[in-house]
């Protein structure tokens, strides 16, 4: 359902707007903007920061296709040339400095140099200074502790990865994000058709608490073919830490109340992902009217909530 050109609005106390979203924020696209930003800071690598010892091998070992490590298999064609097993099947098997086919060679002879090399962490200019073997460096940056986080906000297909600090500059000078201090809030979304439900959401807020961030969602989709509204909040940084923290969401009229509580998902898990384990406050259509009073034709939800620290 295309909600563009209804002409109806959704509202928030806090200057909330609509926003169309399929969720989904491509990861491919991520990754290249995280290393168009940090490719030139790596630790050992940067002529600048006076490390050359390692260079020349480093260089060899970059995949001339994507520009990043090789890791065994490392292919080569009969001239020579190497490149990734994944970009092996990007460039259909044909290399991609002489255009020759590539077969089925393996580059032994870097295969063994690449086993025999220690490197810092891909992530060393955020945080990490630790170093790692070859062959566990990879392992070891999928799950880091310092590396960057993806824009949380939902709707934009925003590609920004950078540390939390960066991104709460980038969330609110860039997606204007409302910034609150305080563990309590009190918000009314408002729609004038409330039967246009499919795929929205209303702009996100983020409360700094705990000296912590945490990021409140509210949004419309259709749960199977059920039109509902749904609330939940993220924690911006990593699950362990988001685990110390639980909140509650209430919403009601007319003596009747919903109440929620959870723990809040990291902001390492995709806004999708969290949506769609249903991990939050979920509230019918026809009981969100009823909770609006008045002639249930128009939304008008309060929903409160609360943030607190386990023991």
């Amino acid at each position: 359902m295309d909600l563009g050109g209804t002409g109806s609005s959704f509202k928030e106390v806090l200057e909330s707007n609509l926003i169309f979203s399929d969720f989904e924020t491509s990861k491919s696209k991520s990754e290249a903007n995280y290393n168009s930003t940090f490719a030139k800071s790596r630790t050992y690598l940067d002529g600048k920061n006076g490390n050359h010892s390692k260079n020349g091998v480093y260089d060899l070992l970059e995949c001339p296709v994507c520009k990043n490590l090789m890791y065994p298999p490392i292919h080569q064609c009969p001239n020579g040339h190497t490149l990734c097993s994944n970009c092996k099947i990007v460039v259909h098997n044909r290399c991609p400095t002489c255009h020759r086919d590539l077969g089925n060679i393996r580059c032994l002879a870097l295969e063994k140099v690449a086993e025999s090399m220690e490197l810092p962490c891909r992530y060393h200019n955020l945080g990490c200074h630790d170093i790692f073997a070859y062959h566990t460096k990879l392992k070891h940056e999928q799950n880091c502790q310092f590396r960057p986080y993806n824009c949380p906000y939902a709707g934009s297909e925003c590609s920004m990865m950078c540390d939390i600090p960066t991104l709460m500059t980038h969330l609110k000078e860039d997606h204007k994000v409302d910034i609150h201090d305080g563990f309590t809030f009190n918000h009314r979304y408002v729609k004038s058709n409330p039967h246009e439900v499919e795929n929205a959401t209303w702009m996100l807020t983020v409360f700094n608490c705990f000296g912590k961030h945490f990021c409140l969602h509210f949004e419309a989709f259709l749960l199977g073919t059920s039109p509902v509204y749904m609330a939940f909040l993220r924690f911006l940084g990593d699950e362990k830490e988001a685990k110390k923290f639980r909140y509650s969401l209430e919403v009601g009229a007319n003596s009747r109340k919903l109440i929620w509580q959870g723990i809040p998902r990291s902001i390492r898990e995709s806004h999708r992902k969290v949506r769609d384990s249903q991990d939050g406050l979920i509230i019918q259509r026809n009981l969100a009217l009823y909770f609006s009073g008045g002639d249930k034709q128009q939304l008008k939800l309060r929903v409160t909530g609360r943030i607190w620290k386990e023991e």
